[in-house]
């Protein structure tokens, strides 16, 4: 009974520092600006979508759900925090959709299989990449109004490095697989 105690105590630690480890991973993805045309690119999605691939659905959904909570209590974590403000004002912006698909997106990701060929693996990875933008682009269009050009402000501009990342995860994804046996 004690061994069984033991060996759940370590794992939650264990899954207690995976979490924290993957918000700051994500906070660092979304600060580092990778120069690409016409928009400069982040590595948020490719983290998220890694953190669904290599985590599996529960800790990487509470891994993203604790980023979120970090953003909206204030902390700087997102993309353009502080200097366009923190915490729930920020949240709420144009962005909350596509920060929101962060879940649909790390949950669908976490449904690649090892035994799934790379045509698969990509399709799913398209799916799940998708919900980000479909979800922020529903928030965003409710925010600034349907009248104006939704997709060419929310999704257009971005679309080249999201098919460079989703390409790159296609490749690694039996590689980062692999990673769950560690957690």
């Amino acid at each position: 009974m004690e061994l069984t105690k033991n060996l759940t105590q370590a794992k939650l630690f264990k899954s207690l520092v995976v979490i924290v480890l993957g918000s700051i991973a994500l906070t660092i993805s979304a600060k580092i600006k990778i120069p690409f045309y016409p928009v400069p690119m982040t590595m948020q999605t490719f983290v998220v979508l890694f953190l669904g691939i290599s985590l599996g659905h529960k800790i990487a959904l509470a891994t993203i759900g604790l980023y979120l909570i970090e953003g909206i209590s204030g902390l700087p974590v997102f993309s353009n925090s502080p200097e366009k403000g923190v915490g729930l004002v920020y949240f709420t912006g144009p962005t909350m959709g596509y920060l929101i698909g962060f879940l649909t997106a790390c949950y669908l990701a976490s449904k690649i299989k090892i035994d799934d060929n790379f045509f698969v693996v990509l399709f799913k990875l398209i799916i799940a990449t998708s919900t980000i933008y479909i979800l922020g682009l529903i928030w965003l269009g409710t925010l600034i109004g349907w009248d104006k050009p939704i997709f060419a402000l929310g999704a257009k501009p971005f679309l080249l490095a999201e098919i460079f990342k989703i390409m790159l995860l296609a490749l690694l994804t039996k590689q980062i697989i692999k990673i769950k046996k560690f957690i």
